[in-house]
């Protein structure tokens, strides 16, 4: 089962994604962390990545969409695939589609996570993250363990991204509804939608995308 998972920056997006690699064996295609493994690859593409970026430019819509079909004809994904991070646009929603028909594959589910913009500021201002691991924590609803070490890896260094202060987000949340909100009636239009709850617990969001999957 391929899947998208959509929402504004902060809604648990990255948290979900893992929790269903694990669950269903999924293989997560982050586009950050594929532009990063590619442009210390050595590869042409690689190459043609690590100029962009050096230069403070961005990459291509074509490059990105080169990136994913490689993982998509390399990587075993017993599972199927979540895309992390791309689609963020109508035409690379088109590219997706595209790519997934040329080989041989298919969207089953795109999953939008619905939450409160003004909840959202308040979680997203008292996020911290691993430092090891990734694994993120929440001074409202999931706050870093009392011995100071990270439950996942046992990691004792957290941090915060510089952006996650309020004006900041509230230029991300900006760009998303200019940009990529308008893939939930794409995909609605193409019955590929479900919406869930964003805001409740992590195990309650992870349960309500389950059911979601398991309907469709």
């Amino acid at each position: 089962m391929n899947i998208i998972l959509l929402g504004p920056p902060g809604a648990g997006k990255g948290t979900q994604a893992r929790r269903l690699v694990e669950s269903r064996d999924m293989v997560q295609l982050s586009t950050g962390d594929m532009l990063r493994a590619a442009r210390m690859s050595g590869t042409e593409l690689g190459d043609k990545v690590a100029a962009i970026m050096d230069a403070g430019g961005l990459v291509t819509d074509e490059i990105v969409i080169g990136l994913i079909e490689e993982q998509l004809t390399t990587t075993t994904a017993p599972g199927g695939f979540i895309f992390d991070g791309f689609p963020r646009t109508l035409a690379q929603a088109d590219a997706l589609g595209n790519l997934l028909e040329r080989t041989g594959q298919r969207l089953d589910r795109v999953i939008a996570m619905e939450v409160d913009d003004e909840a959202l500021v308040q979680r997203i201002t008292a996020r911290s993250t691993c430092a090891g691991c990734g694994e993120v924590y929440n001074d409202l609803t999931k706050p870093i363990p009392a011995d100071g070490k990270c439950e996942n890896c046992g990691g004792d260094s957290f941090k915060r991204r510089a952006d996650d202060n309020e004006e900041s987000l509230k230029k991300r949340l900006l760009e998303y509804y200019k940009k990529t909100s308008p893939l939930i009636g794409y995909y609605y239009a193409k019955g590929l939608l479900s919406t869930v709850n964003g805001l409740g617990s992590i195990d309650e969001v992870a349960d309500a995308i389950a059911a979601a999957l398991d309907d469709g």
